[in-house]
């Protein structure tokens, strides 16, 4: 028999829905709620479906701002939300954020907003009238005795509270990032690969440090160039305003030194034949690849960035260094190609950090608990 309690879950695209929120639908599933799925169908849906979720598809841009779009998804949305009527609406991505609130607010549902990370127009200090217009509507959205919040980090929620959008009405909630699976990511045993291979794995933005990690690479290449293997995996995302051409990833290659792989189906083998993984972003929530680094027992080096600095203990899994600085990130890589004692010890402290603060078990549960105690 199925519970009476609806949950719709929506979402900006249904890759990042599969990625990083799937075991929370399919948790709830079990745990015999009605769960409705509404995001944009990229040719994925199918694998949300047969999980017996409910799929909607939202015509939703993560970029666009055209009016004429903007209007008829909000029209979309609405009808959406009132013929589901749900119990609990759960948002996640700024716009389903922004939108939803203000929606679930005239039609008095119960929310659930995940923040996971405040984006592009908050990113290296930007005040745009953007940002204004985003503060302005979340603020309009937020004010609400039904609307709960839940961070990733503390940063965040200071920024949005500092500008006026958090609500004394709400109330707050903090995870750890979205966690990771550690029976699937895992440390494995393995032979020494013939070059040492420093990783960045992400998608192909600007903001994630991309063109700081190349350029880091260049400037060891004249030291260790036959023996070290840098490699970029993931996505290109043109839909995204930090989006880097393909052109652009494909002529940085040089051959048996520094290479863009793409998109990897199997990431967790990516991660075990890594030496080192690097994340130079500019701003996170708390960087799912990080996580998985961690979980998979490897040193890690990131910038000291909101979000980042949260996956590293400085000296004991890892290392921090300023946004944007090139030198600083090379000087990092290379201290720990030169160390192998320092590799190891530093991998064997990610995954004992995996274990405590990234177990996805427990992300799920935090959802669980929040949704069962939504009256």
């Amino acid at each position: 028999m199925r519970n009476s309690k609806k949950i719709l879950m929506v979402i900006n695209v249904d890759w990042l829905f599969i990625m990083h929120r799937l075991c929370i639908g399919k948790e709830a599933f079990e745990q015999n709620y009605q769960v409705f799925v509404a995001t944009k169908d990229t040719g994925r849906s199918k694998e949300i479906k047969k999980t017996g979720l409910h799929f909607v598809s939202l015509n939703m841009s993560r970029s666009s701002i055209n009016i004429f779009s903007e209007v008829k998804l909000l029209l979309d949305m609405f009808r959406l939300y009132k013929y589901t009527n749900p119990d609990i609406v759960y948002h996640v991505t700024m716009k389903p954020v922004i939108y939803g609130s203000i929606i679930s607010r005239i039609l008095n549902i119960k929310v659930l907003n995940a923040i996971s990370g405040l984006g592009y127009n908050f990113t290296e200090g930007r005040r745009s009238i953007t940002q204004v217009v985003m503060a302005k509507l979340m603020q309009i959205g937020f004010n609400s005795h039904n609307v709960e919040l839940l961070f990733e980090n503390k940063d965040d929620y200071q920024e949005l509270k500092d500008l006026g959008v958090v609500s004394k009405k709400n109330k707050i909630n903090f995870t750890k990032g979205v966690g990771t699976d550690l029976e699937q990511f895992k440390p494995v045993l393995r032979e020494e690969n013939e070059k040492l291979i420093v990783l960045l794995p992400t998608r192909m933005l600007w903001d994630k440090g991309v063109k700081e990690f190349i350029e880091a690479a260049q400037l060891l290449k004249e030291n260790y160039f036959g023996r070290v293997f840098f490699q970029l995996c993931g996505m290109v995302d043109l839909d995204n305003k930090e989006g880097i051409p393909e052109s652009y990833l494909k002529g940085i290659e040089i051959e048996g030194y520094l290479k863009w792989i793409g998109f990897q189906e199997n990431m967790v083998e990516v991660y075990q034949k890594s030496d080192i993984v690097v994340l130079p972003s500019y701003r996170e929530g708390m960087p799912t690849v990080l996580i998985e680094a961690c979980a998979v027992g490897k040193p890690i080096i990131t910038t000291d960035a909101i979000g980042c600095k949260e996956c590293v203990e400085e000296g004991l899994n890892g290392y921090k260094v300023p946004i944007k600085s090139v030198t600083a990130l090379a000087d990092a890589i290379e201290k720990l190609i030169n160390s192998p004692q320092d590799r190891e010890r530093m991998g064997l402290y990610s995954r004992k950090k995996a274990e405590s603060e990234f177990d996805q078990r427990n992300f799920v549960k935090l959802h669980m608990a929040i949704f069962e105690n939504i009256k």
